[in-house]
């Protein structure tokens, strides 16, 4: 990719190509490990372990793991050396990674030691801060990108919503097409915010949930044992007549009744109790965003409006592939 940016482009990379492809394989591995982690939920241990085709996935799948796993470790340890040599009266980098290796440390612009009573002065360990940049890595970023294609993909079949998305950015940006976007800007485009929670109800992108039992249970008539695991169908859930008016019809205008909430439960867009997703508010500030900024200054279209949404379901609902037209709105 450097090579070709090089070649292509009147400004150049300082990135060597190795460096482009080593990022491209990073990637890579976490869509890998995306897909993979359906075989270890569905899959029988036994059957992962000694039935030849499944026990190469599986291996393969341990492989992939432990290259994330290093790829993350020397990237902690290189921030948190750097931030060791870091002098006392010199601001660090405002970013995830060292917000997490300074969090209960002095350097923690937040440093508290307490919360709720219980001590909060240990700074994490790297296995700690490992886990925490996994889940922020798989968690925000497939999600994400996929949920802005499906919001294109809507958006182009229902010119009438698209309109009205297209009337409230030019009325929050008045028609500037280049300043920055701000935090007032982002609490003012309602319209936009009911149209991503209306294309999640309508296709979730986390298509399912899984909860085990901490105990044993009765649910549905049917006693469970405790570690039974639970898979919560978000599809059917936000497409049931007991909960939505009209749920097969694509309707933002419904997140813009006065007063209008969903039931308990029936939009599960982020999961919910304890386990609900902890990057659901800086998800919805990067769609809200990235939706205002590609539209106000372009337009598309789908280049078959026949065709259907392409995805591949597994723990995620994954496009594999949305061909456009792409206009500018000069």
């Amino acid at each position: 990719m450097a090579g070709y940016f090089n070649d292509q482009g009147e400004e150049k990379t300082d990135h060597p190509p190795a460096i482009v492809e080593d990022s491209e394989r990073f990637v890579q591995s976490f869509r890998s490990h995306i897909n993979n982690i359906v075989m270890f939920i569905f899959v029988n241990p036994f059957i992962r372990h000694y039935i030849p085709f499944f026990k190469g996935r599986s291996d393969e799948s341990l492989r992939n793991v432990k290259f994330l796993y290093d790829k993350v470790d020397s990237i902690i340890k290189r921030r948190r050396e750097e931030i060791e040599n870091t002098p006392l009266d010199k601001p660090l980098p405002h970013d995830m990674l060292t917000s997490v290796i300074t969090a209960n440390t002095p350097r923690d612009i937040n440093y508290t030691k307490t919360v709720g009573g219980e001590s909060m002065d240990r700074p994490m360990t790297d296995l700690e801060i490992r886990h925490i940049m996994f889940d922020a890595f798989i968690g925000g970023t497939d999600t994400t990108a996929n949920m802005i294609s499906f919001i294109v993909y809507y958006l182009a079949h229902y010119p009438d919503v698209k309109r009205k998305v297209v009337e409230e950015i030019d009325r929050v940006f008045q028609d500037d097409k280049t300043r920055p976007i701000t935090e007032k800007d982002l609490h003012q485009f309602k319209y936009i915010d009911a149209v991503i929670k209306e294309v999640d109800r309508v296709f979730p992108v986390s298509n399912m949930l899984q909860r085990y039992g901490a105990e044993p249970d009765e649910i549905a008539g049917y006693k469970w044992p405790r570690g039974t695991m639970f898979q919560v169908n978000a599809v059917s859930i936000h497409k049931n007549k007991n909960y939505w008016e009209d749920p097969e019809t694509f309707n933002p205008d419904r997140w813009m009744v006065e007063g209008f909430e969903p039931k308990k439960y029936s939009f599960i867009m982020f999961g919910g109790g304890l386990r609900v997703c902890p990057g659901r508010k800086l998800a919805m500030i990067e769609l809200v965003a990235l939706t205002a900024l590609i539209y106000r200054k372009y337009d598309f279209d789908l280049v078959d409006m026949e065709a259907p949404l392409q995805v591949r379901s597994g723990i995620i609902s994954a496009c594999t592939q949305l061909l456009v037209k792409v206009k500018s709105r000069n």
